[in-house]
């Protein structure tokens, strides 16, 4: 989904940003008073942005969900004849970073000597600023912790393709589900969602304007809230990626039951039923890819997730309407004693917020950021609004947690269906386990002779975790609802806000009269004591 592609082909220019940039050009021969002004800047941003560099925990973040989001596009010409080997013994140790002694992770922007325009209240950038760092990120391209180039040439709809990705996951599949947990009604929490998730993700990019070099969210909970507020939002994150893989072990033993639902075995007296035995061989099915190093591959097949997704909605509409199921369940107006499960069925539909700042970093033109954002979110909720409608009228207070448990086993659209939901999971559970196994592994002490060891061990025992959590807690709608009111919640609709607020409290108009007031009670109180 995200080929390598020139320059020349992403950058079509506004007239507007054409005179923006002859300005610019013409304020090159300044002279040496100019070269001293921008000598100045550029020092104070280098000094700014290496206060988010990669000596902080996580160090791995930016490529491993550059990889899960598929931002960052490898070159198959990396893939070479010991790719094999490398793949299943590389691991990126604390010297695969030293060269943020020397360089940050996060490049350095270099602006021209301009006029600064008005920001408004938010605190955004001037597009003139905007157009001096795109030029000299063309001149000195940004390079990761890894030596890997940082893309910043993704088109509108590479963006938004990757966005989609992002947001139509296996969220789609309980809609249904939440419609009858929550009622007709409950479809309004749906669309309050997101419009909020919308706005939170501007919030995002606000806070990734506000100062140079912060380009991923941790770096946004550092620049609020110190190095606290980065680790703090890291391991939500993980957490919900760790979460997200125990829901893709009970999501293939739900669905590979369903299609094989005879199959067991019995040794040494003790059974192994179906949903047991595919929860157990998905573990062993997924575990030689999460042993991989390079998931290039994975990555561009798990971007087909958003084609898996338009499948399986094309054929719950094709059971209805062409097999003649029909459309004829009950009408609850609303449930408001299992309305907090919908609530967090509902949430978890909007869990992208982890990938837009690499997405937003990744872009040629970050001006199209909202317009991204505002196209995702549009199609996704209209997505998921129309699979709650059409399934919830299908099967009605029969809905299943995965509404392809619903469908007629002898239709093909039923076997397509299952079948695109039972393959997709096994392309993302290596992309989305390898954030936490990276974080974790460094933590290996540096030049360990058996560092590779330790790095299959923790990766096989992420695994296994997922695979016992899933066996322990083998109930797809509640965990999805646990994780959509819990972790869902904090990434989407709370950190975003919060460090916003941090950041950009002196711009912010309420929170200034809030501050002025609190000084002149101060004052108050100082002249009543004297």
């Amino acid at each position: 989904m995200k080929n390598s592609v020139s320059d020349r082909s992403f950058y079509i220019e506004s007239s507007d940003d054409e005179d923006l940039e002859k300005e610019l050009d013409n304020g090159e021969d300044d002279g040496n008073e100019s070269d001293s002004s921008g000598l100045s800047m550029n020092n104070q941003n280098h000094k700014q942005s290496s206060s988010y560099n990669t000596t902080a925990w996580p160090k791995s973040y930016r490529q491993s969900i550059d990889m899960l989001g598929s931002v960052h596009s490898p070159s198959l010409t990396r893939f070479g004849s010991s790719f094999l080997s490398s793949s299943l013994t590389r691991r990126f140790t604390p010297e695969a970073f030293s060269t943020s002694i020397i360089k940050p992770l996060l490049s350095t922007v270099v602006d021209q000597p301009q006029k600064h325009a008005p920001h408004s209240h938010l605190g955004l950038p001037s597009r003139r600023s905007s157009l001096s760092m795109r030029r000299d990120e063309k001149d000195n391209p940004a390079i990761d912790s890894h030596g890997l180039p940082i893309s910043r040439h993704s088109s509108f709809g590479q963006a938004v393709a990757n966005g989609m990705n992002a947001l139509c996951g296996v969220g789609l599949l309980s809609t249904p589900y939440a419609m009858k947990e929550g009622g007709w009604l409950g479809i309004s929490i749906l669309l309050i969602f997101a419009v909020l998730s919308f706005y939170t993700g501007i919030l995002l990019r606000v806070c990734l304007d506000s100062k140079p070099g912060i380009e991923t969210y941790p770096d946004i909970g550092q620049a609020a809230f110190g190095a606290l507020g980065r680790v703090l939002i890291s391991i939500v994150l993980y957490v919900e990626l760790y979460a997200s893989c125990i829901e893709y072990v009970i999501l293939e033993s739900d669905n590979l039951s369903t299609l094989f639902p005879s199959v067991h075995i019995t040794f040494g007296g003790f059974e192994l039923n179906a949903h047991l035995l595919f929860a157990i061989a998905t573990a062993l099915a997924v575990l030689p890819t999460v042993w991989l190093r390079d998931l290039s591959i994975l990555s561009y097949i798990s971007a087909g997730g958003v084609i898996a997704s338009i499948v399986v909605v094309v054929c719950l509409f094709w059971v209805g309407v062409v097999d003649n199921v029909g459309f004829h369940g009950t009408v609850t107006p609303l449930n408001l004693s299992t309305l907090p499960v919908a609530l967090g069925l509902y949430g978890f539909c909007y869990s992208g917020h982890a990938v837009f700042p690499n997405i937003y970093s990744s872009m040629g033109k970050q001006s199209q950021f909202p317009a991204v954002l505002f196209t995702c979110f549009g199609i996704c909720t209209l997505m998921y609004a129309c699979v709650a409608i059409m399934g919830y009228l299908m099967f009605g207070e029969s809905t299943l947690s995965q509404y392809t448990l619903n469908l007629p086993g002898d239709l093909a659209a039923s076997k397509i269906a299952v079948w695109t939901t039972v393959i997709n999971p096994f392309t993302k559970y290596a992309l989305t386990i390898s954030p936490v196994a990276m974080s974790l592994e460094e933590f290996i002490p540096p030049n360990h002779p058996n560092s590779h060891i330790y790095s299959i061990l923790i990766r096989t025992a992420l695994v296994i975790s997922t695979l016992l959590v899933g066996l322990s807690i083998p109930f797809f709608g509640l965990v999805m609802s646990l994780i959509g009111s819990l972790l869902t919640m904090l990434v989407t609709l709370i950190f975003p806000c919060a460090c916003y607020l941090r950041i950009l409290k002196e711009k912010v108009p309420f929170l200034q009269e809030a501050h002025a007031m609190e000084e002149d009670n101060l004052n108050q109180v100082r002249q009543i004591g004297v």
